[in-house]
């Protein structure tokens, strides 16, 4: 039926890129993003407005008037205060600025939400999905032997996937659970999940490991002929310096997750960090929405904190 023409951009495009050869250097490493291009000083405080609010909605901010700013942010107070009992702790801080700053991510489920949710019960289930992503009746619609290997092998690991993601496990995904499918290295529980596919991606032979030719070669495919890049020589060496830590000539489970998931500085924990230091008077570790409004210039702009921003940059030309 509509198989080919259907396909969701996400799975089409994995499988491409699966299939194509890649002549430049794929990454992998899943980095933690950088919340603002802002500097990071005590003068300016653009960088905690980008933080807080996202990039596009701190402009937003910068253009009210100061009673404006601070009436929203009192309203985002409340949002950020899940149980609330009145107080701000650093995980609920946390997880908004996370939020904020994967808008594009929740942004782009909502845009394809419709796509998927085929009985509008604003919730999508693994039936509606696979529907929609593989068609009806994949068999037939198939007659390609090798092409309905390769999808039925997308499919079983969509499956799995779409399980993982799906807490109560009732095969039905909400939104966050159905953002945790589509974009897995978002979310801690579904990391080990990122570790497995990208095993299975790179390891060839089979063999549950990864050896230096299959981390070479999902790198690069050379074209006939060509010399080897000097970056895919540096990519050799890393390897065994520092990819195979323990020196046995490949990449096991471990190695891998150190690899793709380093445990590296975490800049939204160390925001919501820094925002409680600056705000919370009364030192008990939270924050009430009194004290955030007290302190409203560190979170949001308006047209005087914007008109400020500007003098600063002024005085720097």
């Amino acid at each position: 039926m509509k198989l080919i023409g259907s396909l969701c951009a996400v799975v089409f495009c994995s499988f491409l890129a699966f299939c194509k050869p890649t002549q430049e250097k794929k990454d992998r490493v899943h980095h933690a993003k950088e919340l603002s291009n802002q500097p990071h000083d005590d003068g300016n405080h653009q960088y905690d407005h980008e933080a807080f609010l996202g990039k596009e909605e701190a402009k937003t901010f910068d253009q009210l008037t100061p009673e404006e700013s601070k009436e929203r942010l009192g309203k985002i107070a409340e949002r950020i205060d899940r149980d609330k009992d009145g107080f701000i702790i650093h995980e609920e801080l946390k997880d908004w600025i996370k939020h904020t700053q994967n808008r594009y991510i929740y942004e782009n489920v909502e845009r394809h939400w419709r796509d998927y949710d085929s009985n509008n019960d604003d919730k999508v289930s693994w039936e509606e999905y696979k529907n929609t992503t593989y068609g009806y009746n994949m068999d037939e619609d198939l007659h390609d032997a090798e092409d309905k290997h390769s999808y039925k092998k997308m499919l079983a690991r969509d499956e799995r996937r779409f399980k993982k993601a799906d807490k109560d496990g009732d095969m039905i995904a909400t939104r966050e659970e159905f953002t945790a499918f589509l974009h897995p290295e978002e979310f801690d529980y579904m990391k080990d999940l990122v570790v497995t596919e990208t095993i299975e991606d790179m390891d060839k032979n089979g063999d549950g490991f990864v050896q230096l030719e299959e981390y070479i070669g999902d790198l690069y495919t050379p074209e006939s002929g060509e010399p080897e890049p000097d970056w895919v020589k540096t990519e050799r060496e890393q390897f065994k310096e520092f990819r195979d830590m323990n020196k046995d000539g490949k990449m096991d489970r471990n190695e891998i997750s150190h690899w793709i998931l380093p445990g590296e500085y975490d800049p939204v924990e160390a925001e919501s960090k820094h925002l409680i230091y600056e705000s919370d008077t009364n030192r008990d570790g939270n924050l009430s929405k009194e004290e955030i409004l007290k302190n409203y210039t560190m979170f949001v702009g308006s047209t005087i904190t914007d008109y400020g921003h500007l003098m600063i940059q002024h005085d720097e030309m």
